[in-house]
């Protein structure tokens, strides 16, 4: 048995938390990132013993478009799927069941779902160093509620109940397209790190507007440090999101 490793994580944050959740289970992993724009995702097979997690960040309480786009072209092959989407301490709202009902359409069997804290990608001050200690051991404990679920056999695999509402809230826009500065060298990465293929190798400086997911992939791989997003934009967001991001929100484990 092994575990398939699902993930949508452009900035990384996403990525801890399912590294933390499937350490504790001591299985071989299969990793599948969501986030490479070059990879055929109709081509992936998974074996009937494998276990899948699918793991996405919050965009602004939906799952992001492009990782519902190659969930989808993934077979599912039946196998049990755990779940999760992180976000940055404000709320998930529709994040879960949305990706619930991507991951079931996909072929899947959802045995469990989790809701996690990570620093959020844009507005580092929210969620600052999370996922942290205390969030390490409650990931590990409900991978260990999940192991015992998945051991009990096809018989124990009840559907969680999830939280959130069909329809799904309205998606936003993307709102903030990073740009390069004086100190970008033109090496390209972002161009080829970029999930939405939205910067070309011809200007590498602008991020076309109508492709860029918001992700802050370009902005953390860049060697430079020379992309960056609108800084009185960002303050606005953030001053916007400050009284819902206020208060330390805990991991959640549905199962």
């Amino acid at each position: 048995m092994k575990v398939s490793q699902i993930v949508f994580s452009p900035t990384g944050g996403t990525g801890r938390v399912v590294e933390m959740i499937t350490k504790a289970w001591g299985m071989p992993v299969n990793k599948i990132d969501l986030s490479n724009a070059e990879t055929d995702f109709s081509s992936l097979r998974l074996e009937k013993d494998d276990i899948a997690m699918i793991a996405v960040p919050s965009y602004g309480g939906r799952v992001p478009s492009l990782a519902i786009q190659r969930i989808s072209d993934i077979h599912g092959n039946h196998i049990p799927c755990v779940i999760v989407c992180v976000y940055g301490n404000r709320a998930y709202e529709d994040t879960l069941i949305e990706l619930n009902d991507a991951a079931e359409k996909s072929g899947f069997k959802v045995i469990a779902a989790i809701a996690a804290i990570a620093e959020h990608s844009i507005m580092h001050q929210y969620a600052a160093g999370r996922p942290d200690t205390k969030d390490k051991s409650e990931l590990n404990s409900y991978a260990k509620k999940i192991l015992d679920k998945i051991y009990s056999g096809p018989t124990g695999f009840s559907t969680p109940q999830i939280p959130g509402k069909r329809p799904y809230k309205k998606a936003g826009g993307a709102g903030l397209v990073p740009k390069a500065n004086k100190d970008c060298t033109n090496c390209g990465l972002c161009a080829k790190q970029c999930p939405a293929q939205a910067i070309g190798k011809e200007n590498l400086k602008v991020a076309d507007g109508k492709k860029c997911i918001s992700c802050m992939r370009c902005v953390v791989q860049c060697p430079q440090s020379a992309r960056k997003v609108n800084g009185a934009m960002v303050s606005v967001a953030a001053l916007a999101i400050k009284k819902a991001c206020s208060t330390r929100k805990g991991n959640e484990l549905y199962i």
